[in-house]
């Protein structure tokens, strides 16, 4: 939580900064320069980026990036335990629960440890060792699964939140634009429609901003899901292949 709160910190004065120091100044500059020449405000990318709907959307893009990328890192960084045998005795024929418990304990790097793989086996062993019985350790795995899907989708609220809220924020930018607009109908019906299409602006250019950025997150995040479903899948076929054949 405290590293999620430092990132959402940095992430809201980065993109300030950059608005700051670059987007909304050269906007200013060139939308002036288009009504000296009695113009509408061009539709170049600073000019699209302006208003604050745009600024909040990235400053929840680059959020939720950074949410999604700490997923990827739990999961990848652990990925190469599948291709090890980590339960494997010197005596084929004599398989000491106990000590592979042990072993897990104190071979398995600490960073490792709360990996699902590890915290699956040692459950599972555990519940071998108190019953003794190999259906009891099948559905000790069977459990551990479920629970891992269901912290899974728990730990993905917030991305889900992020994805929700950046186009709902798009469209409280339209809202706004359109109200501006319609507040300045007496000036269009005299012939000067450029204030009302600037606002018409600031309604289309933040839904289109919140949109390209939502799906954006959304392809992250569904690349996101699928690593996850792979991680209880290797988890399953990893349990079946080492654990619970040796045992049968």
């Amino acid at each position: 939580m405290i590293k999620s709160i430092i990132a959402l910190i940095i992430s809201i004065i980065v993109v300030h900064m950059a608005y700051i120091g670059y987007i909304r100044p050269e906007a200013s500059t060139l939308i002036e320069a288009a009504q000296q020449q009695g113009h509408t405000a061009p539709r170049d990318v600073v000019v699209i980026l302006k208003d604050y709907e745009q600024e909040i959307c990235f400053i929840l893009m680059l959020w939720g990036c950074f949410l999604i990328a700490s997923n990827y890192r739990e999961i990848l960084k652990t990925n190469y335990l599948f291709s090890v045998d980590l339960i494997a005795e010197k005596d084929a024929d004599h398989f000491d629960v106990h000590r592979i418990i042990n072993r897990l304990d104190e071979q398995i790097p600490e960073d490792c440890l709360s990996s699902p793989l590890i915290r699956t086996l040692r459950s599972s062993l555990w519940r071998y060792v108190t019953t003794n019985n190999i259906q009891n350790l099948s559905d000790a795995i069977e459990s551990n699964l479920e629970a891992l899907a269901i912290r899974q989708d728990s730990e993905n609220t917030m991305i889900r939140y992020l994805i929700w809220a950046i186009p709902s924020i798009g469209f409280i930018g339209t809202v706004r634009g359109i109200g501006q607009a319609l507040s300045q109908a007496d000036q269009a019906l005299a012939g000067d429609i450029a204030g009302m299409t600037d606002s018409l602006g600031i309604a289309f250019n933040s839904t289109l901003v919140a949109l390209l950025i939502s799906i954006f997150l959304m392809f992250l995040f569904h690349q996101l899901q699928r690593l996850q479903d792979s991680q209880i899948l290797d988890t399953q076929e990893y349990c079946e292949k080492y654990l619970l054949s040796r045992i049968k």
